[in-house]
């Protein structure tokens, strides 16, 4: 049901080539007037095994069965929760996304990329107050531990320890747990940085 221009984000074309050795067909009938030959060496190259899957995961779409019979995506409300850089907030991709890929290609799961952009300033008390953060990171990581109870989830890797260089937005984002200022490159410690210590403390005892 995907636009040709929305493949790009199609996880199962990345990854299905690698995992199962082959291409989505409906991939193959969007892109066949781009793609070169592919021959069986090539997926003999592609797929050679790996131990783990890795994906980034920040947010996802609802999806429902259409009178069609085709799958719908639910629109969002007015108002749907965001984040600074306007990506919309939805907890349970971290529940749903790692069940899928591992009922999908049957790996230990690892998030190697989850987090939120606030923003964040410095206070008159000297610190970098950021509730929301710590708001969003409790709620998705709530729904990898649940995930966490039903596969083999590994790893996660919050994004990003702290404020940097974003690759298409410059320093106009933060992202990190730790406020870098700058103008002078000094480091502090966001409140979610303490709160992301504890809940590493006690390996999310408490989410």
């Amino acid at each position: 049901m995907n636009e040709l221009s929305d493949w790009t984000w199609n996880v199962a074309w990345w990854s299905d080539p690698v995992l199962l050795g082959h291409y989505p067909e409906e991939g193959l009938e969007c892109f066949e007037p781009y793609l070169p030959k592919i021959t069986e060496e090539d997926m003999k190259l592609i797929s050679e095994p790996i131990d783990i899957y890795g994906q980034n995961i920040y947010n996802g779409k609802c999806v429902e069965r259409g009178e069609d019979g085709k799958p719908k995506v639910v629109k969002r409300y007015p108002g749907f929760p965001r984040t600074a850089i306007g990506w919309p907030v939805t907890p349970e991709c971290l529940y749903w996304g790692p069940k899928f890929l591992y009922e999908r290609y049957e790996k230990p799961i690892y998030i190697t990329e989850n987090g939120m952009s606030c923003h964040d300033v410095i206070s008159l008390d000297g610190k970098v107050h950021d509730p929301n953060r710590i708001d969003f990171l409790s709620r998705y990581l709530g729904q990898l531990k649940r995930a966490a109870q039903e596969i083999d989830v590994r790893g996660y890797f919050q994004w990003s320890l702290t404020d940097n260089f974003e690759w298409s937005r410059g320093y106009g984002e933060r992202f990190g747990l730790v406020y870098v200022d700058y103008r002078n490159q000094e480091r502090i410690w966001k409140d979610s940085a303490y709160w992301y210590r504890d809940v590493i403390r006690t390996n999310g005892a408490e989410l």
